[in-house]
């Protein structure tokens, strides 16, 4: 008989020890070593093929030898979902969804579950069938494609998924899955890693798209190993301030697509929303004119989006001047400010700033910088901006403006909205010809200032 294997796991990073110790070695933690079976006495058992072909050996061969088509992909009937993974969900896929407690990783799994034309597996560790059954009902009544599956040991799972046999399989979430040949508790290293080695490779040999619904720490961090991340195809962040009712969904990695996509719900209490048009939700709606604030054309992914910058500038109260921001670089505040101070003859070191994005999102966006400094000096003046004015700019240390990207696409957006005018680098290469918004080509702040305030 074989005998037991031991080792010992980090519970913070993953790393493994021969023996224990105090202190990771890896991360310098204290007492997070945890002693774990790896290897039970008796043979090893999870997923097995029932088609012998999807045993045969793979042979080498040339690149040009190699079916270039595209892979083919299964159509979830989300918009945003469907962009974030590039088309689709590709079939002998694994993809690993993580966010916050509470912010709406299973009712979007359960809403898309609920809509899909395909059978579909949802296996919950953590909620009863009746528990399930009332979200569902209030997201999504009649569905026939769709089953619910309460099991936390993974060979349960598999006798269940060879007598339907669906066609796409979700897991809430990894955490809670256990298997038979791993002593050690569910949501532990080696359960986290064993589980979804089994998961891959039922994905592989069955061609069935799984997608896992991963916890994350207090750090931001998916929990469990981070060879988690490495073994799936695809990684999705699903994050958004739960006292706001907009979610962002982002992918971290992806096998199959960009990884600078972005997809927008807002929660209501009949699931998540998709939001088409997510420029009118990140621009206030209000009739009166307010000072400090400005309207930015950015990029997230291939998709544009105006976001309305906010500024507040005020006397310091107190010896040193506060800089705060939200969704947006600090530093790169700091440095704007002093490129106002230099080049532009503002002074502003003996004041508070403070800078928000509206809508809850951070943006790192570099075109934002010109927003930003016409905000300032909006809120600075206390002399209100023009509402049907945008800005597309990045700004130099020497106070230079200075072209961005796909500048077309961003003039092309805001001409949609509805926006007159638009502020952009004299540097910028326009072909575009009868628009309707007028396009203001500026070459340092000295002509920003003049043309918001002369």
């Amino acid at each position: 008989m074989a005998k037991l294997k031991t080792t010992f796991y980090c519970q913070n990073c993953g790393a493994q020890s021969a023996k224990w110790q105090g202190q990771c070695s890896s991360c310098k933690q204290w007492n997070t070593l945890v002693e774990e079976i790896i290897q039970k006495e008796g043979a090893k058992t999870g997923w097995k093929p029932t088609d012998s072909s999807s045993k045969r050996l793979a042979k080498p061969l040339r690149v040009h030898e190699i079916d270039g088509s595209k892979e083919m992909r299964m159509v979830t009937g989300s918009v945003e979902l469907d962009r974030v993974l590039g088309g689709g969900v590709v079939p002998g896929s694994v993809s690993l969804l993580g966010g916050e407690p509470g912010i709406g990783k299973s009712t979007l799994l359960l809403q898309i579950a609920l809509k899909l034309p395909f059978k579909t597996l949802y296996v919950s560790g953590e909620e009863s069938q009746k528990q399930i059954k009332m979200r569902a009902q209030r997201i999504h009544p009649q569905s026939e494609h769709c089953y619910i599956l309460t099991e936390t040991k993974t060979q349960n799972i598999f006798r269940q998924i060879e007598e339907m046999d669906p066609d796409i399989l979700i897991i809430d979430s990894i955490q809670t899955l256990q298997t038979d040949h791993i002593e050690s508790s569910a949501g532990s290293v080696s359960q986290i890693r064993e589980c979804t080695s089994e998961l891959i490779t039922f994905a592989k040999q069955s061609n069935t798209p799984v997608i896992l619904i991963g916890h994350i720490t207090k750090d931001g961090h998916i929990a469990g190993p981070k060879i988690l991340e490495h073994m799936v195809d695809t990684v999705l962040q699903f994050e958004g301030d739960r006292n706001h009712v907009y979610r962002i969904l982002r992918a971290l990695k992806n096998r199959f697509g960009s990884t600078s996509e972005l997809g927008i719900y807002e929660m209501l209490g009949s699931g998540l929303r998709e939001v088409t048009n997510p420029s009118e939700l990140l621009i206030s709606k209000t009739d009166e004119e307010l000072s400090g604030t400005a309207i930015a054309a950015t990029l997230e992914g291939m998709r544009p989006l105006m976001v309305e910058i906010q500024a507040l500038v005020s006397s310091a109260v107190y010896g040193t001047p506060q800089r705060s921001t939200t969704g947006y670089n600090a530093k790169r505040l700091n440095m704007l400010l002093a490129v106002l101070e230099k080049r532009a003859g503002f002074r502003l070191g003996a004041k508070d700033v403070f800078l928000n994005i509206t809508g809850g999102i951070s943006i790192d966006d570099p075109a934002l910088d010109l927003a930003v400094i016409a905000a300032i000096l909006s809120s600075n003046e206390d002399i209100a901006l023009e509402k049907d004015t945008c800005f597309a700019a990045e700004v130099g240390l020497a106070g230079e403006i200075r072209p961005v990207q796909r500048v077309e696409q961003r003039i092309l957006e805001a001409e949609k909205l509805g926006f007159t005018r638009i502020f952009v680098s004299k540097q910028s290469k326009i072909t575009l010809k009868n628009t309707a918004i007028q396009i203001q080509k500026v070459s340092k702040i000295e002509d920003v200032v003049g043309f918001l305030f002369g």
